[in-house]
Parts: structure tokens; C-alpha cells; sequence
């Protein structure tokens, strides 16, 4: 009578031992593919980091020829601000990445800034020798969670302007990166990161500081001069399919 039993406990481990065995097997897959994917990204990050130092090299000596240019030259090169804008958005994609290293990240943005402040101050020496009028937003925001869906609509918001005004020069700053050049433009511009002085997030038009929150018809409304400017295809269009 005692045979099943025995019988029945060696069925029991036998099961434990299969639902071991399974269930490490599991966790193992699991393990490798959560490293297997974690270590690409890496490796994707890095190599976009290495693309965008290379790029900000490339722009550097850009400015440098530029200064040497003619005004028509000048007038009809529409380079730099793509080029630009592609720089910001690769470091908005790294940003976003967890797994990013900080360090590289804040170095990156270093440099980013630097470069935009350089154009900024160019294209500004090039609006008086050649009599161009060209229509800057320097846009302030942070990412210490104090400024969290604000700026993020903000970004959104000048995204959207940039697309429909593809000659409007926008310049985006993180408020609290700790580069002596980005502290002067923020210091010469009075823009105050906490009420009730100011506020994140922050544009500087035409020298005067606005804070909180803009839309598209806000700044239309503050920026008169972008009814100067073309706008793209893509906006003429759609409005054009609009009056239909």
C-alpha cells in the first residue's frame, strides 16, 4: 500500500523539478534579451553621440566660412539652421534615453549650445553688414521636473512654428546647464527661472522676456515680423485645401 505514495511524491518532485528547470529557462531568455536589446541601444547611442560631435565640428568651420562670404551667399544659405535643427533633435532623442550616460549627455548639450549662441551672434553680425532681418526666439526651459509639461507643450508649440516658418530662428536653452557663455545670455537677457519674477518656461523676443506657456497665436500675436516671412509648402497647402 505504500508503493503510490512513494509513486505520487516522485510525480511531485518530478513536476517541481520541470517547473524549476522552465521557469529559469524563462528567466534566462528574458535575461539575454533584456541585455541583447540594452546593450544595442547603447551602442546606437554612442554612435549617434560621435555623429553629433562630428556635426558640430563641421558647423563650427561653417561659421568661419560663412564670415567670409558674400552677403548674397549669405542671404540664400539655408544650411546652418537644418542642420541645426537636426543636432536638437538627435540630443532630444538622447535625452529621452534612460539608459544614456549623463555626463556625454551634458558635454553634448555643452557644445550644442555653444554652437547656437555662436550662430546666434553670427547671423546677428550678418543682419547689420548685409541689412537682413532675420527673426530670432531664444526659448529657456528645464528639465529638473519643475518645468515638466509646460516646456514640454512649449517644444511642441515651436515645433510646430518652426515647420510653418522654416526662416524663423529658434534658440533652445536648457536654463540650468552650467556653461559660463549660456549663464552670460541668460544673465544679459534678465530671464528669472522662478516666480514670482519670472517663470519656466521663457522666451526672449525682440529683447523682451515672456513667461509661461505661449501658443502658436501668442507669438504670431507678439512676433508681428513673421507675417515677413514665407511660410512652407506644407502650411500653404493645407490652408489652401482649407479655402476649398
Amino acid at each position: 500500500m505504500e508503493e503510490p505514495i512513494v509513486n505520487t511524491r516522485s510525480a511531485r518532485w518530478s513536476t517541481y523539478a520541470i517547473a524549476f528547470i522552465i521557469t529559469a529557462l524563462i528567466f534566462a531568455t528574458a535575461f539575454y534579451a533584456s541585455t541583447y536589446f540594452s546593450n544595442r541601444r547603447v551602442a546606437d547611442i554612442r554612435a549617434t553621440q560621435d555623429e553629433i560631435s562630428t556635426d558640430i565640428l563641421s558647423l563650427e568651420t561653417q561659421f568661419d566660412l560663412l564670415q567670409e562670404h558674400s552677403c548674397s551667399d549669405i542671404a540664400e544659405n539655408t544650411i546652418l539652421p537644418s542642420a541645426l535643427s537636426s543636432l536638437g533633435n538627435q540630443l532630444s532623442y538622447m535625452e529621452s534615453q534612460r539608459s544614456t550616460n549623463l555626463g556625454e549627455l551634458t558635454r553634448l548639450k555643452s557644445l550644442y549650445s555653444l554652437l547656437e549662441i555662436k550662430d546666434y551672434l553670427l547671423m546677428k553680425q550678418i543682419a547689420g553688414k548685409c541689412n537682413l532681418k532675420p527673426v530670432f526666439i531664444l526659448y529657456f526651459y528645464s528639465n529638473k521636473g519643475d518645468c515638466t509639461t509646460a516646456c514640454e507643450n512649449q517644444g511642441y508649440v515651436l515645433t510646430s512654428l518652426s515647420e510653418t516658418y522654416p526662416q524663423l530662428r529658434i534658440y533652445s536653452f536648457d536654463y540650468n546647464l552650467n556653461v559660463s557663455a549660456l549663464q552670460t545670455l541668460i544673465s544679459i537677457n534678465d530671464v528669472e527661472a522662478t516666480p514670482p519674477a519670472g517663470g519656466l518656461p521663457a522666451l526672449v523676443i525682440n529683447n523682451k522676456v515672456y513667461y509661461g506657456l505661449k501658443t502658436m497665436a501668442d507669438i504670431e500675436k507678439i512676433l508681428p515680423q513673421l507675417a515677413t516671412l514665407q511660410k512652407s509648402a506644407t502650411s500653404t497647402a493645407a490652408t489652401s485645401t482649407k479655402k476649398k
